[in-house]
Parts: C-alpha cells; structure tokens; sequence
C-alpha cells in the first residue's frame, strides 16, 4: 500500500459516519471497478462530476427559455409567457409539479460522494509512482476527499434553505433502507454542515495557483469557511431561527468577520462592480467561489432586447427594483423622489442613481448592446423599436444588463462568444452577511462589539468603492429598510433575492406584487413613465419547497411541507 493509501484511510475514518444515503442504487450507474481500478479518468470523472451539478444560471436553463429565478422575486419580469418560472405565483407549483430538481439533483450529487468516501481503500496510485507527475497526482488525490465533503456540504445548504427538514444521510443503503429514512431537523442539517466546513477548511488549499492544473471553480478554504456564514446567517434567520435566538445571529457574524479579516491574507479583495461579469471574469479577486462555462452568446440571445437580431427580451428588470436605487446626492431613493407618474423626456430621472444602476439595467434611450454589429438606441415605450407591441417585448419598461456581454454579436452571421461566469460567493456577500447578523444581535447598526466593526461600517466598505461612492449609512433608524434595499441593488440577479426575502418571511411583502413601468409617448411625443402593479400569487407555504411527490409515494415516511 503506497502512502497514499494510508493517508485516504485516515481520511475515511473520520468521514464516513452517520446514517443512509437517499437513492444510492437509483442514483447511479457508474461502473465501480473501471472507476477505481483507472484512477486518472475514473476518480478524477467522478470528483468533477460531483462539481458539474452544481448549480449556475448560465449553464442550466430549468425554467426554460434562459429564465432566471431573479424572475420568481420582485427582481424581474420574465417576457415570455411559456417558461416555467411563472408556476413560482400563478398557481402550477404543486407537489406533482415541483419543477425544482434540486432534490433529485442534490441527492445524486451526494451519493456519488458516499461512493468516493466509502471505497478510499480501493485508491491506489502505486502503478503510477515512477512517473514524472506522481507526486502532482499523489497531491491531488490527496485534496478530493476534503473537495467532496465540501461539496457534500454544499448540496446539503441547497436542500436545507428549500425544504427545510431534509433526510440527513451520510453513507449509502440500499434502496428499501433509503425509501424508509425520515427529514431531520433544518437545524441539525445546519450544524452538519457547519461541523463539516470547519473540518476540511484546514485542509482545503487557499488557492489552486500552485496545486496542479491551476484549475478554478474549485473548493478552497475561503469557501468552505463563507459556506458556513451562510449557513449560519440562514439558521438565525426568521424562517428557520423560530425561538429568536439571538445566539445564532453572534455565530453568523463571527463567521463572516473571520472570512473579513483573512481576506487580503487569502488573496482576496473588493473589485470594481463592472468587472463582475465578462469574459475573463473569473480571475476576479472578489470570487470566492465561481463556476465558469464554455464560452458562447446564449445568454446574450435570451436577454438582448426585442428588436436586436437574435435577441428574446428575457429576464427584464422590474421598476420595484429600479425603486431601490438611491442617488448619490442625498441617498435618497428613485422612488422617494418620483413616487408617481413622470416625464422622463422633460426630466431624466436617472440621472445621479446609484452607478450600479446604468451597469445593471438597460432603460430607454440607451445605447445597447455595446458592440458596433447591433448598437442602437433602445425605445422600450410602446410602440417603441424595442416595446410592446413587438411579442415579447419588455413587460416592466427595462431590460437586463447586469451579465450580459454586450460585446457579443447574436447576428446570424459573424456571431461571436463569450464565457460566463456564475458567481457562487464574494466577499461583498459576506460584508452584508455580517451587516445583517450584527444589527439582529446588537438590535443597533452602529454597535461595533466585540468584532470591532459595526453594520453600517461592513454595508459602508461596500458603498465606499471607488466605483461606487455612494452616501455613508448612518445612525440606527431605518437600518432594516436601508440594508435590504442595499442587499437587493449589490446582488441583483445573482440568485439571492428569491431566498433572502423566504428567510426573513416577507414574501407577502415584497413577493405579492411588483411594480413595472409602462413607458407611452403622450401628444407632445414625451416619453411618460406610468406606473403599474402585476399582482402575483403568495402563500406561506411558498417559504418553503413542496417534497416532490414522486418521493413521498416511495417513502411513506416523509411528511409533506405545511400546507402542500
């Protein structure tokens, strides 16, 4: 036995530990001895496949037509009409059609985990040992059981936040086991994977620039520690932190502060807004953890407006969204100033928001998209090149900016690519995790305690960029309202807005309506921007995810979500 061996079944002894896994036979068909006997493409597949289910927006288009699920918030307003996203609130969201696959998805990801950790022992590496890039292999080889126990984790964060109690299942059984297993508590689900992030964050390499391959999309130390503030800012959350225990707000900050105070040691730091997205995005020293893609314009085709060649409107921004801006001058925000009706022709109303509008959103009269094939003037009014009533025209006035590569071509000839890259966690992320968690357990934002930095001091690193240079948050009044329209404006569409309103049980809030825009050229040919609300259906129950019920007719032993 080589000394690889030895050291995976040292690894093995403390990861293999608890009770089943949910569908081990049905989850894969993967040939066990090819997989372990051919080590180089049998391991090496598996760990990656493991990564490939991951979910990304830009690579798995679930709802169809490039939905995004920005558009089942308050965030967007998908154009066309067919796309699944709209069963969010129309009333299809059923237990026989849940349309989220992240049960199956994430149980799947998980077996193939169990597989790895249960059969370390049968790794052997020796055949390889005189060949130049062993002891790159032996290093490798070394890190995928840490990798996969973050993952594990990982998946298990998805279950937890959409269903709640889940099955918590650390090893396989057959499948009449794993059809009797019961949902664990959201709250041992929570503390597994927060047991688990500390476990292999020591292990887990800061970066990949000298492991072999230099590969990104990778689990590195920083991940496994800003999965664990997530998870903890989850757990203190109104929908799971039932009791108010203030306790779990402390452990959330405490968490994020230590993924703060490391970050220049790791490598880490805030970036320009802007250079979030792009091609070559993925070098961003703010990622913390990316999934990158292959390069294409798919996403371009499904968000360029109507009107330019290829494009199908897509996920187009709301006016509730446009609502949450402020302006530079008094912080105020767009809907503070122009609660009404108003005449953008004789009044530019954006004119001083918030940076981080013109690099999100496309309104009338822009130029757009950016390259030279396409570029026009947007007319988003009705009767407008690019509005209604073209079919699927913008329904909210406005159309998506914020990760579209306006440098790509979608004409039918001389069509160019770009790659996309899906942002799982940055480090503005955790300055507004920790915001969050300190002002609920201080009850004040500019209580520093004993982390030395207070809320309205993490949100002000975020507005104090460069780039941004937006009005300082100060004093304790309206803190609450200030920081989630903060959190809503810094990370539109990259995914939270969907569970951060769940968590904090404002869905009926924020989720029973949202505000549009309906731009109409009146008799003296000025633009107006009449407002409009589209009511949408919300239930509590919509907090949390149906069980699929495919799964509860297999195992009698799951109970259904409340109210489902």
């Amino acid at each position: 036995m080589n000394k690889l061996k030895y050291a995976l079944l040292a690894i093995a002894a403390t990861a293999m530990s608890g009770c089943a896994d949910l569908n081990y036979n049905e989850a894969s068909s993967r040939d066990e001895d090819w997989t372990y006997n051919s080590p180089i493409n049998g391991i090496k597949n598996l760990v990656y496949d493991v990564y490939a289910q991951m979910p990304s927006e830009f690579k798995t288009d679930l709802y169809g037509y490039g939905a995004m699920i920005a558009a089942a918030s308050d965030e967007a307003e998908f154009a066309l009409s067919n796309s699944l996203i709209h069963n969010y609130y129309n009333g299809g969201w059923t237990p026989s059609n849940p349309f989220s696959n992240t049960w199956d998805v994430s149980y799947r990801a998980i077996t193939q985990v169990h597989m790895y950790l249960e059969r370390i022992n049968k790794i052997d590496l020796s055949e390889y040992e005189y060949t130049p890039d062993y002891q790159n292999m032996v290093q490798q080889f070394e890190i995928f059981p840490y990798e996969l126990r973050f993952l594990r984790a990982y998946y298990y964060f998805e279950l937890a936040r959409a269903y709640g109690d889940v099955p918590l299942v650390t090893s396989t059984l057959s499948n009449e086991q794993a059809n009797s297993v019961e949902r664990t508590s959201v709250s041992e689900v929570f503390r597994f994977i927060v047991d688990e992030c500390d476990a292999v964050a020591q292990y887990l390499p800061i970066s990949y620039n000298d492991i072999p391959g230099q590969e990104i999309g990778r689990a590195t130390r920083g991940a496994a520690l800003a999965l664990k503030a997530r998870a903890l800012l989850y757990q203190a959350s109104p929908l799971f932190n039932k009791d108010n225990d203030k306790e779990l707000w402390k452990q959330a900050a405490a968490a994020s502060k230590v993924i703060i105070d490391n970050a220049a040691v790791w490598g880490y730091s805030l970036s320009s807004y802007g250079s979030l997205w792009g091609h070559d995005s993925f070098t961003n020293p703010e990622f913390i953890f990316v999934l990158g893609t292959t390069a294409d314009n798919v996403f371009e085709k499904n968000n360029y407006p109507v009107g330019v060649e290829n494009g199908n409107s897509g996920n187009c921004p709301t006016q509730s969204l446009v609502d949450a801006y402020e302006y530079r001058a008094d912080g105020k925000t767009f809907k503070e100033k122009h609660p009404g009706n108003v005449n953008i022709t004789a009044e530019n109303p954006f004119d001083g928001l918030d940076p981080r509008f013109e690099l999100s959103i496309v309104k009338n009269g822009d130029l757009w998209p950016s390259n030279t094939a396409q570029q026009i003037v947007i007319e988003s009014y009705q009767g407008g090149f690019n509005g209604a009533p073209k079919h699927g025209a913008t329904p909210t006035g406005y159309y998506l900016k914020k990760f579209v590569d306006g440098s790509c071509v979608t004409t039918a000839n001389n069509a160019t690519t770009a790659r996309h890259n899906w942002i799982v966690m940055r480090l503005a992320e955790v300055y507004l995790n920790y915001a969050e968690a300190m002002y609920n357990y201080y009850g004040n934002a500019d209580a520093t305690g004993e982390f030395g930095m207070s809320a309205n001091d993490a949100v002000n690193v975020l507005r104090n960029r460069p780039d941004i240079m937006m009005p300082e948050f100060k004093g304790n009044d309206g803190f609450e309202e200030r920081y989630m329209r903060e959190r809503m404006v810094e990370l539109a569409f990259e995914g939270h807005r969907f569970w951060d309103v769940r968590r904090w049980k404002a869905g009926s809030r924020f989720f029973s309506g949202i505000e549009v825009a309906s731009l109409q050229k009146d008799g003296n040919g000025d633009i107006i921007l009449n407002r409009a609300t589209k009511s949408r259906m919300w239930d509590e129950k919509y907090n949390l995810y149906p069980i699929p019920q495919s799964e509860i007719k297999k195992n009698g032993r799951l109970t259904q979500n409340p109210n489902w």
